[in-house]
Parts: C-alpha cells; sequence; structure tokens
C-alpha cells in the first residue's frame, strides 16, 4: 500500500455515522466523505493532521449523510462545512440536483468508474444503486467505503422512497461482490458492535445478504416476493 494514502475513520452524530477523511500524507489534500454531523469537529480533526480539505464526498444525499432536516434534528452538514472551507462537492449525477440546496454550484456530478485524484492519491467511484438511486461507493487502494450499500453483516434498507431492492441485489452481486477478497470494507455507520471494518471475503461468507443465488431468493428475503 502507497505511504502517501491518509485515511481516518471517526464515529459521528446521533446515528452512528461514520465520516471518513482520505487524501495524501504527501501533499496534504484530503477530501471528507458524508460530513452531516459535529462539523466543528471534523474542521479540526484535519487541522491537527495537517489537511487541507479540498473536496467533499457523498455516499448518498439521505440527511444523515449531507445535512438538513431528519425526524426532529436540523443537522448541519454539507451546507456548514462549505461555510468553513473551499471544497468541491462529489455526488453521483442522479442523486446532485437534491444536493444543490445545501452545496449551490459547488457541485461536481460523476458517474460510475470516474476518478478523483487526490494528490496522488485515486478515488474511484462505483455506482451502487439501491439503497438512493445515485448511491456510490469509493474504492481507495484496497479499500472500498461503502455507504449505506453494504454493512458489516448487511445492507442498506430498500424500503425507502427511491430505493430498489431489484438494484440492490444487481449493485451487490455485480460491482461490489466483484472485487478481490482482501479489500476493506469500510461501512457508513456503526451497526456491528464497534468493528470498524471487514473485507469482501469475509462478507462474502458470512454476510447473508450477498449469498442469495437469485433476485428472485433476494426479494423474498427482503419481503418483496
Amino acid at each position: 500500500m502507497s505511504q502517501a494514502l491518509y485515511l481516518r475513520q471517526v464515529e459521528l452524530g446521533e446515528m452512528a455515522n461514520y465520516v471518513y477523511l482520505i487524501g495524501s500524507t504527501r501533499t496534504k489534500e484530503a477530501a471528507v466523505i458524508d460530513p452531516a454531523w459535529e462539523i466543528e469537529r471534523i474542521v479540526e480533526l484535519a487541522r491537527i493532521d495537517e489537511m487541507r480539505l479540498t473536496h467533499i464526498l457523498i455516499t448518498h444525499t439521505h440527511p444523515d449523510h449531507v445535512g438538513g432536516k431528519l425526524f426532529n434534528l436540523q443537522i448541519q452538514g454539507v451546507a456548514e462545512l462549505l461555510d468553513r472551507v473551499d471544497a468541491k462537492v462529489v455526488v453521483h449525477r442522479a442523486e446532485a440536483d437534491r444536493l444543490t440546496p445545501l452545496a449551490g454550484s459547488n457541485i461536481t456530478r460523476v458517474e460510475h468508474g470516474d476518478t478523483l485524484n487526490l494528490g496522488g492519491v485515486a478515488v474511484t467511484m462505483i455506482h451502487t444503486p439501491g439503497h438512493t438511486p445515485g448511491s456510490q461507493c469509493f474504492f481507495v487502494q484496497d479499500r472500498l467505503i461503502t455507504g449505506d450499500t453494504l454493512f458489516i453483516g448487511a445492507c442498506g434498507r430498500v424500503d425507502l422512497p427511491g430505493s430498489s431492492p431489484e438494484q440492490m441485489y444487481d449493485s451487490l452481486t455485480n460491482r461490489v461482490m466483484r472485487l478481490d477478497d482482501k479489500t476493506i470494507v469500510l461501512p457508513g455507520h456503526n451497526y456491528a458492535a464497534g468493528r470498524t471494518s471487514s473485507s469482501i471475503g469475509e462478507e462474502r461468507k458470512k454476510n447473508p445478504y450477498v449469498q442469495y443465488r437469485s433476485l428472485a431468493a433476494f426479494l423474498r428475503a427482503m419481503g418483496n416476493a
């Protein structure tokens, strides 16, 4: 693994979200992934690590990942961070319009396979619709930051507006599980009793949601048969 990779995982907020800072230790450029909670702490962590936040990467646009109104909470999120740093907001094209009210003209719309270069550290966008139409994972060297697509031992919900169990099955089967077994899985929430990471190989063996051999079987398991 390249020594240039900078990666910090921190649990923030009231819904056990994992927020990530990734970038280059060489150039000190960094991106923050899904900054919805505790913006002051995110800025402080970047300062302590002497990193400059140049990009905000979004796995999907639910309020607990980007900010806005959620239940009785008003979450700070992207808009608050943009008041503090000059950064481009990277979101899948399918959900860019939903993010515009928070991010204004700072948005960069991406597609599956696009790559962001952070000081020589390549971040590849993997479109994984299912939880939402524009859900995406970020592949960085041997790590996959999965948002709400894949959890440790589970997958994201498919019973919410805009979600699709059919697309989730396709994303899990034909994109996520095509990666090497050694790929480290870094999920979007602490839903595994404090475990911070897994691997594609471990999920392939132990996660029931990636073991269905047909769409029909997956739909039955998700209550959509």
